[in-house]
């Protein structure tokens, strides 16, 4: 199927660098530790060339959105983060509101640094805080504590007019009065945009063996419930409104970069193991390049990229990946859009059954939504919707 990709629809740019201080034991992302360091000068350099490969099969298209994730990109010197943008705006057209967003830990925040990045043309930061509390943070294999982390956050606000930092919740042994306190303390932190993450247990992490062996215990279904309910009343009442079902944003404030993924948009994939969306020849493509940094550095050096997988999507891969994503947001998703790059129409049975269990609801303008009720059975949901 052939789809007509307007240049002018939103095009982000995702670069991932995957080095980070230690490994959480929670985390499933593609994150290395290199006690021994690197080279970063030949890795910058390796983006270059990806970059600039990228863009000459990818030509033509604006850049709405850049964000630098890992992995732990403010371990980069703000040099790097320069070359990587002026490489970007050389090859792309880059527009004059263009959003770029640098991830940041706590441990590797200092203000010098910040504002290295805010003059190479970051001008929004993501913080891991990912809790308030340093008993939390320690179980969670976090270098920095509750204090370090505000002050990161204070450092933040100081430089960026745009800001966000991550919460984890449903942890080990927390309760609901707990998690409204730290939560309520992270709000007014807060200037417009929070993320807040269940601990889900993933395999291969440290996180999955504990779990397994009975020696980390997370909340039961009920109480995880009970604290997602909390979250959304918490946030909605301070003016946070969730509007994809872990981010929480005042309107207008919503992150523009992960916009693009949830609406189905294009978005280029730099750096290891780095993941795309791009059109090619009016055809649909998933992405996927070497997760090892090493490998992808040698891979680059040799070929120009470090794509080790490039697959078309059929009709209805991107149609199901349409629903998957977009029903994570609070604006749901247009039914005429998902006929039109799918071929199929979402069985009105299936609609209808779901309307009257109170797990979806369609607006006035047709656009179909889930619910508040629905949004902890979003994965049942979207398998319904794509049967």
């Amino acid at each position: 199927m052939m789809l007509n990709m307007p240049l002018t629809e939103p095009f982000a740019v995702y670069v991932h660098w995957p080095f980070c201080l230690s490994k959480c034991p929670y985390c499933d992302f593609n994150s290395h530790v290199r006690h021994g360091g690197i080279d970063e000068a030949r890795f910058v350099r390796a983006y270059e060339t990806e970059i600039a490969t990228t863009a000459e099969r990818v030509p033509g298209r604006v850049v709405s959105s850049i964000f630098f994730g890992g992995g732990t990109p403010s371990l980069m010197q703000p040099s790097s983060v320069q070359a990587i943008l002026d490489a970007i705006a050389s090859h792309w057209s880059v527009a004059p509101d263009v959003e770029v967003t640098l991830e940041a830990n706590p441990t590797s925040v200092e203000a010098a640094r910040f504002r290295g990045y805010r003059a190479a043309g970051v001008n929004r930061v993501s913080l891991g805080v990912q809790s308030l509390d340093d008993v939390a943070l320690k179980e969670l294999g976090r270098l920095h504590t509750a204090q370090e982390a505000l002050d990161a956050v204070a450092v933040a606000r100081s430089i960026f007019e745009r800001y966000s930092f991550d919460l984890i919740y449903a942890r080990p042994r927390q309760s609901p009065e707990a998690w409204a306190a730290e939560l309520k303390r992270a709000i007014a932190e807060a200037a417009e945009h929070l993320s807040l993450y269940q601990l889900t247990i993933e395999p291969n992490t440290p996180f999955f063996g504990l779990h397994k062996s009975g020696k980390l215990v997370v909340p039961d279904e009920d109480l995880a419930r009970d604290l997602y309910d909390l979250t959304q009343t918490i946030c909605a009442d301070a003016g946070l409104p969730a509007y994809e079902i872990s981010n929480h944003a005042r309107p207008g404030a919503e992150c523009r970069h992960n916009l693009v993924y949830w609406r189905g948009h294009d978005y280029a994939g730099i750096g290891p193991g780095a993941h795309g969306r791009i059109a090619l020849d009016g055809r649909r493509f998933a992405t996927e390049t070497d997760r090892r940094p090493e490998a992808w550095l040698m891979r680059v050096e040799a070929k120009g990229s470090g794509i080790t997988l490039e697959e078309k999507l059929t009709a209805e891969e991107i149609g199901d990946e349409f629903l998957l994503m977009g029903l994570r947001l609070a604006e749901g998703i247009d039914p005429t859009r998902y006929s039109a790059i799918s071929g199929r129409v979402i069985n009105p049975r299936r609609i209808s059954i779901l309307h009257e269990e109170g797990a979806v609801e369609t607006t006035a303008e047709g656009r179909l939504r889930v619910t508040q009720s629905g949004f902890p059975l979003l994965d049942a949901v979207v398998a319904d919707l794509a049967a």
